[in-house]
């Protein structure tokens, strides 16, 4: 079935080739129609969270077959969407689900924003930092090309591509091909959109990261560790998927076990504590020597009009 969707897609690659020469747009329905098909071909295999709510959600785990977005709503959320997808190519590791490199693509402004992927923060993820290859092309087009001949090469067991909030050329058509490219070698995408608005797309799965306050750490006897900093912590909120209403959760990415969880209060978290000394509270100098200098006489000018 594979082979039937690679033909499909050069079908439908021809298709648009030949309405654009003839000066017209590819009706929407065959588009849709091409995506349907290629929904529909072979079996998919999935990512379980071993969550049950969430398992449901998306119908028994996350497809890796496919676009899955994974948006972020400013660049300071940018750290916990990375660190999601982090954790989904983290579990497949550990789920045994894929062996080998992956393929991290970023755009030219999230690359300068962003900056590289750092390798001692990745092996926290149970991954591999010589496994990783990093691209960071100047134009989004060609980022779109480096990771279609990825998906088409069945090279990576995963490919993510980092693009900043909504470019025009990156559209509905881009995502279409993307897609189909995704669904013909099996292999998943995970689309880091950052500073971006929700939009058309052919990603099966979209979800908003959101980072949450990690909790202290546990000790032996059930207490807390005051002060410390435990797991990290991602409120994702599934705003497509094929539940229909949008669903929230609060997931705990285990270090050590390479799982997530579903965070509870355990205790009190130490993001919001103020510290122990806020110092004394002194009143302001009313004849300081850098308070600012008079501006002199003003002079009103009458209208000109």
């Amino acid at each position: 079935m594979a082979h039937a969707a690679a033909a499909q897609e050069k079908l439908f690659a021809l298709r648009e080739q030949i309405a654009r020469l003839e000066g017209r747009s590819l009706p929407a329905m065959a588009a849709a129609k091409m995506e349907n098909f290629a929904a529909r071909s072979g079996g998919e295999e999935k990512l379980s969270f071993d969550i049950a709510a969430l398992d449901d959600a998306l119908s028994g785990g996350l497809p890796l077959d496919c676009i899955t977005e994974i948006r972020s709503g400013s660049f300071s959320d940018a750290g916990a969407a990375t660190g999601f997808s982090l954790s989904l190519v983290g579990l497949m590791k550990a789920r045994k689900a894929a062996t080998g490199p992956m393929l991290w693509i970023a755009d030219g402004f999230t690359a300068g924003e962003m900056g590289i992927p750092y390798a001692g923060g990745i092996r926290q993820f149970g991954i591999d930092s010589r496994t990783i290859f990093h691209a960071s092309p100047r134009r989004l087009e060609d980022a779109l090309w480096l990771a279609e001949g990825a998906l088409e090469s069945k090279a990576f067991i995963a490919t993510i591509l980092e693009v900043h909030a909504n470019p025009k050329s990156f559209g509905l058509a881009e995502s279409r091909r993307l897609s189909l490219r995704a669904k013909a070698a099996g292999r998943p995408l995970f689309l880091l959109r950052h500073a971006g608005k929700e939009e058309a797309s052919s990603a099966s799965v979209r979800l908003l990261v959101e980072p949450a306050p990690a909790l202290e750490r546990p000790l032996p006897d059930g207490s807390m560790l005051g002060g410390s900093i435990g797991h990290p912590v991602f409120n994702i909120t599934l705003e497509k998927s094929r539940n229909p209403a949008p669903l929230s959760f609060r997931l705990e990415w285990n270090l050590h076990d390479r799982q997530f969880h579903l965070a509870r209060d355990r205790g009190k978290s130490s993001f919001h504590k103020l510290p122990a000394h806020l110092g004394a509270s002194l009143s302001v100098s009313a004849d300081r020597q850098d308070r600012a200098k008079a501006l002199g006489d003003v002079v009103a000018f009458e209208r000109a009009s």
